[in-house]
C-alpha cells in the first residue's frame, strides 16, 4: 500500500506539478494574447487613421485632378487664343515700329528747333527790353551784344568820333578858360570872342 499510495503520491504531486505549469503557461499566453490584443487595437486603431487621412488625400487629389482637366479643357484654349493674338499685335507693332520711330525723331527735331527760337526770342524780347543806355553800354563796351559785328563798329566808331569831339570841345573851353582867366577877364560883363 505504500507503494501505491507513493505512487499515487507521485502521480498527482506529478499532475499538480504539470497543472502549475500548464496554468503559467495559461497565463503567460493570456498575458501575452492581452498585450497583442492592446498592440491590434492600438494597430487597427492607426490604420483607420491612416486610411482616413489617405482617403481624405485620396478625395482632395481627384478634386485637384478635376481642376486641372477643367483648366486644360477651358483655360488652355483661350491662353492660346491670347498668345495667338499678342503675336499678331506684335507682328503689326514690328511692322509700324520704325515709322512711329522716324516720327518721334522728327517731332524731337521740332521740339528742339521750337526750344531753340524761343530761347532766341526770349533773348531778343530781354534786348528789347533793356533800357537804351543799358543796350548802348553793352553794344560798345562788351563782346557779348546781340548785333550784328558792323552795328558794334558803327556804334564804337560813333561813340569814339563823340567821345573826341566832346574832348576836344571840353579841351578848348578849359583852355579859353584858363585864358580868360589869366587875363582877368570877368564873366558876365565881358565876354570872349
Amino acid at each position: 500500500m505504500n507503494a501505491r499510495n507513493h505512487a499515487q503520491h507521485t502521480c498527482s504531486h506529478n499532475i499538480e506539478e504539470v497543472v502549475k505549469r500548464t496554468s503559467k503557461r495559461i497565463l503567460q499566453y493570456e498575458s501575452q494574447m492581452q498585450e497583442l490584443s492592446t498592440k491590434l487595437t492600438e494597430g487597427l486603431s492607426n490604420f483607420r487613421a491612416m486610411d482616413s487621412s489617405m482617403q481624405g488625400s485620396l478625395d482632395e487629389l481627384k478634386r485637384d485632378t478635376q481642376h486641372a482637366k477643367h483648366a486644360l479643357e477651358e483655360h488652355i484654349p483661350c491662353i492660346h487664343e491670347e498668345l495667338h493674338k499678342s503675336l499678331v499685335s506684335l507682328e503689326e507693332l514690328s511692322h509700324t515700329l520704325p515709322q512711329i520711330q522716324s516720327h518721334v525723331a522728327e517731332i524731337r527735331h521740332i521740339y528742339d528747333s521750337g526750344r531753340e527760337k524761343a530761347k532766341n526770342l526770349v533773348t531778343d524780347l530781354n534786348w528789347l527790353n533793356t533800357e537804351w543806355h543799358e543796350r548802348w553800354r553793352i553794344i560798345i563796351f562788351t563782346n557779348h551784344s546781340p548785333v550784328s559785328r558792323w552795328w558794334t563798329a558803327t556804334m564804337r566808331v560813333l561813340f569814339a568820333v563823340t567821345f573826341i569831339t566832346f574832348g576836344w570841345i571840353a579841351w578848348v573851353a578849359i583852355g579859353g578858360a584858363y585864358t580868360a582867366h589869366r587875363q582877368r577877364l570877368v564873366w558876365g560883363e565881358r565876354l570872349m570872342s
